[in-house]
C-alpha cells in the first residue's frame, strides 16, 4: 500500500525531462525567495512604512499583469524553451544589478522600486512560458496534475527554507549575498533547459493581432465558466486575501519584537503549510474532486488568518501561519491544475497567462490596499478583516465549489 502510494506522489518523475525541469526551477525559486525576503526587509528597515512595502510589492507584481497579454499570447505563438532561456539570463542581471546597489551604499528606495519593476515584465513572460512548458516535459498527459503539484510542491519548500536561509544570510552578511544567491540559482535553470531533449518548435503561423488573440482566451473563459469562475474566485482572493504578506515584517518587529530571522521564521512556517498542502495534493488519487478542495482551502486560510491576527505568543502564531500557507498555496495549485488540465491545447498559454494576471493583477493592487489600510487600523486588525472576507467569498462560491467535476486525467 505503501509503494503504491509512493508511486502515485512521484510519478511524474518517470519523465526524464521533467525531472531536470523540477531540479532547476527548485534551485532558482529557493534564490527567488532569499531575493523577495531580503527585498523587501531592506525596504522596511530603511523606511519603517507598511505602505512602502506594499508600493514595493506593487512594483514587481504590477508589470506582470501589464505585460501578460504578450507572455501569454508568445507562450502559444512561440518556442517555451527559447522564452524561458532568454527570461533567466535577464532575471540573473537584474539580481545582480540589486546586488551592486546595495554593495555600493545606493540603496535608494526609487532605485529598488525600478529594478523591481524590471523583474516584474520579465515574469510577465517567464511564468504563461514555464507554467505551459510543464505540459510538454512531462511524458505521459495522465502525469499532469502530479506534476503541476510537485512544482507547486517544490515552490511551497523553496518559500519554506529561502526565507528562513535569507534571514540568517541577512544578519550575518547582509542583503547583497542574498542577490548574489539569486543570480547564481538562474545558472540551474539554464543548465536543465540545456540538457532536456524536447521536440523541435514547430512556428504557430497567426494573422491576428495579439489582442485580438488574447481577447479569444477571455471568450473562450466566458463560454467555459467551469474554469472562469475558478480564475474570478482566484482574482478576488488576490485581491483582498493574500495580500496579508505585506504586513508580516511589522508582526515580526512589532508585534514579536523580533529582526530579521523572526520575519524569515514565519515565511517559513507559512512554507511548511504550504509544503503540507502541496504534497496532499500531489498525493491525490486523479478524479478527486478539486473544487471541494478548493473550498476547503479557503475556509482554512482564512481560519488561519484570523488566529494569527489575534495570536501575540509566538510558537502558536506559527502554527496559524502554517494553517495560512497550506490553505493559500492549495488554492492556486488547484486553480493551476484546473486551467492547465482542463483547457483546450490551443488556448492553454492564454488560459494560463490569465490565470496569472488574475494574481498579479489583483495582488499589487491589493498590497497597496493592505499597506493603507494598516497605517490607520494596524496590522492585526488588517488580517483579521482579510480573514473575515476569505470567510464570505468561500460561502459566495459554495453552491459552484461543491458542484462535481472531474479532472479528465
Amino acid at each position: 500500500m505503501k509503494k503504491i502510494s509512493e508511486m502515485n506522489l512521484f510519478r511524474a518523475f518517470r519523465s526524464l525531462n521533467y525531472t531536470l525541469y523540477f531540479i532547476g526551477r527548485s534551485v532558482s525559486q529557493f534564490g527567488t525567495w532569499m531575493q523577495r525576503t531580503a527585498v523587501v526587509w531592506v525596504v522596511y528597515s530603511i523606511t519603517h512604512s507598511a505602505f512602502l512595502i506594499g508600493v514595493t510589492i506593487f512594483a514587481e507584481q504590477f508589470p506582470s499583469f501589464l505585460f501578460s497579454i504578450w507572455g501569454g499570447v508568445a507562450a502559444d505563438r512561440y518556442d517555451r524553451y527559447k522564452i524561458i532561456k532568454i527570461t533567466q539570463v535577464l532575471s540573473m542581471i537584474q539580481a545582480v544589478m540589486l546586488a551592486v546597489l546595495v554593495l555600493t551604499g545606493h540603496t535608494i528606495i526609487w532605485a529598488i522600486l525600478v529594478l523591481s519593476a524590471i523583474l516584474g515584465i520579465i515574469n510577465a513572460f517567464d511564468l504563461p512560458a514555464r507554467q505551459a512548458l510543464v505540459h510538454e516535459v512531462v511524458a505521459d498527459k495522465a502525469d499532469l496534475p502530479n506534476a503541476l503539484s510537485l512544482t507547486t510542491a517544490m515552490a511551497s519548500m523553496a518559500q519554506l527554507l529561502g526565507p528562513a536561509l535569507s534571514g540568517i544570510v541577512l544578519s550575518a552578511f547582509g542583503a547583497a549575498t542574498c542577490f548574489f544567491i539569486n543570480a547564481a540559482s538562474f545558472g540551474a535553470v539554464i543548465i536543465s533547459l540545456l540538457l532536456m531533449k524536447l521536440p523541435v518548435h514547430v512556428p504557430k503561423k497567426s494573422e491576428k493581432k495579439i489582442m485580438a488573440e488574447f481577447a479569444e482566451g477571455f471568450s473562450y473563459l466566458k463560454k467555459t465558466p467551469d474554469i472562469g469562475l475558478v480564475i474570478l474566485m482566484l482574482a478576488i482572493i488576490s485581491l483582498l486575501v493574500l495580500p496579508y504578506n505585506t504586513v508580516l515584517p511589522i508582526f515580526a518587529k512589532i508585534i514579536f519584537k523580533g529582526n530579521a530571522s523572526t520575519f524569515g521564521y514565519i515565511n517559513s512556517f507559512i512554507g511548511i503549510g504550504a509544503v503540507t498542502g502541496t504534497i496532499f495534493l500531489a498525493s491525490r488519487k486523479p478524479g478527486a474532486h478539486l473544487r471541494r478542495i478548493l473550498f476547503i482551502s479557503t475556509i482554512i486560510m482564512s481560519a488561519g488568518l484570523i488566529c494569527f491576527s489575534q495570536t501575540k505568543n509566538f510558537p502558536l502564531a506559527m502554527f496559524f501561519a502554517a494553517l495560512t500557507g497550506f490553505g493559500s498555496i492549495a488554492q492556486f495549485t488547484v486553480c493551476n491544475i484546473i486551467a492547465q488540465s482542463e483547457s483546450a491545447p490551443q488556448m492553454r498559454g492564454r488560459v494560463v497567462g490569465i490565470l496569472l494576471m488574475a494574481i498579479f493583477g489583483m495582488l499589487p493592487v491589493g498590497s497597496l490596499l493592505v499597506g493603507a489600510v494598516s497605517q490607520h487600523i494596524g496590522a492585526p486588525a488588517t488580517v483579521l478583516c482579510q480573514g473575515i472576507i476569505g470567510f464570505i467569498v468561500a460561502l459566495l462560491f459554495t453552491r459552484f465549489l461543491n458542484k462535481k467535476k472531474r479532472v479528465p486525467f
